[in-house]
């Protein structure tokens, strides 16, 4: 039955061929979509860990209910010291937070106001490689503020424009304070650029009087297998803080990172369902053309299973055949782009930062959803042999000889 099947679908090279190449371009479609949105999601997450939340953040348990800036970690607790020894810990940063309002003779926003220390910043979320325009803050110059693109577009700011940033202090009195723009920087995140700006640390402690304390830690770790670690060994030690990771920080990357499955389920899904429909074509017509042979083979004592099983091995040979020649064309494009990047073009760089993407997306190859792709390739070539097998075993051979 193997060799019989197998030499019938080189009864026409032609046809067979093109349906080889269908299912290798359809496999190769199939698999670039998912390195790029497996590069699209491996990137979004390093974007949100490195960039933007950090790891692990620490809150007092009450902050972030109504960010009242009473609500303080308190620069004699040791949970610093305590970090700082933790072999899982890579990196802190300590910042203070208010959230105010900027206003400028243009016009006026709300934002958030990010006190730092710039050196322990810059290891944290890299803002140093953010920076656009202008310069790092300088030793002798008072109230320095850096501002996202975004926003200073919006505002018609450039460096060295001054705007006045107002929040309430521990008291509920509100407080204001001139401020210079000494850089502007621009994320993968505009939302983000145009919600947040960062002054000194002391600055903005001084305004809303907190003294040395603090209101948020950003956690770097080692590596990603540490974060459960370190996040179970701070729980435990420190009862009385909030504790959140960058899954929690960031819930729409989490949900995006939940979904992966079930988009390339559905990716797969509708290419071979696409596909189908041209191995179905194609086993009819063979089935067709031979319909005189089919009726000998039947007359000679071929019962109904073996056709079947013919049918299905042809159907099988046709489809597996371009599953290696796809595999093989995706995986040698996917790492071309691994190491040289897929841009997207300056033109749709707004679009991408509004959802916190680079325009430049290295993929990465699928290997895990390999063994998924040959499956329903093979779901499919069972699928697709159905209808042509039912047809040919309708044949009565007395009839099929006569043709």
């Amino acid at each position: 039955m193997i060799k019989i099947s197998w030499r019938n679908i080189w009864r026409n090279k032609m046809r067979s061929l093109i349906i080889m190449l269908s299912v290798a371009l359809g496999i190769f479609a199939g698999i670039m979509v998912l390195s790029l949105y497996k590069g699209m999601i491996n990137a979004r997450i390093q974007t949100v860990i490195h960039a933007e939340t950090g790891h692990l953040q620490i809150h007092d348990s009450s902050f972030k209910k109504d960010f009242e800036p009473i609500y303080v970690i308190k620069a004699g607790s040791d949970i610093v010291q305590y970090l700082r020894k933790m072999p899982e810990v890579k990196s802190i940063a300590t910042r203070s937070v208010a959230m105010g309002m900027l206003s400028t003779t243009t016009g006026s926003a709300g934002i958030k106001i990010n006190g730092i220390h710039h050196e322990e910043e810059i290891r944290v979320s890299q803002l140093d490689q953010k920076i656009k325009e202008g310069q790092p803050f300088s030793n002798g110059r008072q109230n320095q503020v850096y501002i996202g693109k975004k926003l200073a577009d919006k505002m018609k700011l450039k460096t060295g424009s001054k705007l006045v940033l107002t929040c309430v202090d521990t008291s509920n009195q509100i407080v204001s304070a001139a401020f210079k723009v000494t850089a502007i920087y621009e994320s993968d995140n505009a939302p983000l650029d145009e919600m947040n700006v960062y002054v000194r640390q002391a600055t903005l402690n001084e305004m809303i009087g907190i003294g040395e304390q603090f209101h948020e830690l950003a956690i770097i770790v080692q590596s990603d297998a540490a974060l459960d670690i370190v996040e179970a060994n701070i729980a435990k030690r420190y009862k009385g803080y909030l504790i959140e990771n960058w899954k929690t920080l960031s819930p729409e990357t989490d949900l995006m990172v939940n979904t992966i499955d079930i988009t390339s389920y559905i990716i797969i899904g509708i290419i071979l369902f696409a596909l189908a429909f041209g191995i179905i074509n194609t086993m009819l017509m063979a089935i067709l053309e031979r319909t005189r042979e089919i009726g000998m083979m039947m007359a000679l004592g071929m019962n109904k299973t073996k056709l079947f099983l013919l049918v299905l091995l042809e159907t099988f040979f046709l489809t597996m055949m371009g599953v290696p020649v796809g595999l093989m064309a995706s995986w040698l494009l996917a790492n071309y782009y691994r190491k040289h990047g897929f841009n997207w073009g300056e033109t749709e760089k707004e679009m991408m930062s509004r959802f916190g993407f680079n325009t430049t997306i290295y993929t990465s190859f699928p290997s895990e959803k390999v063994l998924m792709v040959i499956l329903f390739v093979v779901l499919a070539a069972v699928l697709s042999c159905i209808y042509p097998s039912i047809k040919a075993l309708q044949l009565k051979p007395v009839d099929a000889l006569r043709k």
